[in-house]
């Protein structure tokens, strides 16, 4: 069976990010959306919270489980038996640093390959970063992020 895991802070849940995890649902038996705890980054959802909005928005993808975690992903890759890692790219400019993270990983674990996706073209201008700062200045984020989330934003940008 082939695992991969799709690692990432998602705070939030963009359109972009679930392209990939769409995408990447087709290509693995199973897929899992690691979500990390990053204690550098202030987030806007806790990690619970952004756990929640992931299945909402994936329970129609029978084999995405979704699941947090800190620490080395190469630690939780084989707590779960996972042997890819899936990473979307937008762009050159995350290429430079994927890379390096690929090698590192691969460095602490030679039997884990890092498969690199290319976003579609729709959304290779999106991040959760820019999403936030739209919804902060009263922007619309429609098309964004997932229609079914958007409250979940409005409300939490307003608390």
């Amino acid at each position: 069976m082939k695992i991969a895991v799709y690692p990432g802070s998602f705070d939030p849940i963009t359109n972009g990010h679930l392209d990939i995890i769409t995408r990447g649902s087709k290509t693995f038996d199973k897929l899992i959306v690691g979500v990390l705890v990053n204690v550098d980054k202030k987030g806007l959802f806790n990690i619970d919270e952004r756990v929640e909005l992931i299945k909402r928005v994936t329970k129609d993808l029978p084999n995405v489980e979704v699941v947090s975690f800190h620490g080395l992903l190469i630690d939780f890759m084989k707590k779960y038996d996972a042997n890819v890692i899936l990473k979307g790219l937008r762009a050159f400019s995350d290429f430079e640093y994927e890379f390096q993270m690929a090698l590192m990983n691969n460095k602490l674990d030679p039997e884990v390959e890092t498969l690199f996706m290319m976003t579609s073209a729709q959304y290779s201008y999106l991040s959760s970063s820019a999403v936030k700062q739209v919804a902060k200045f009263g922007g619309c984020v429609e098309g964004l992020v997932p229609s079914d989330i958007i409250p979940d934003i409005i409300k939490k940008i307003k608390e």
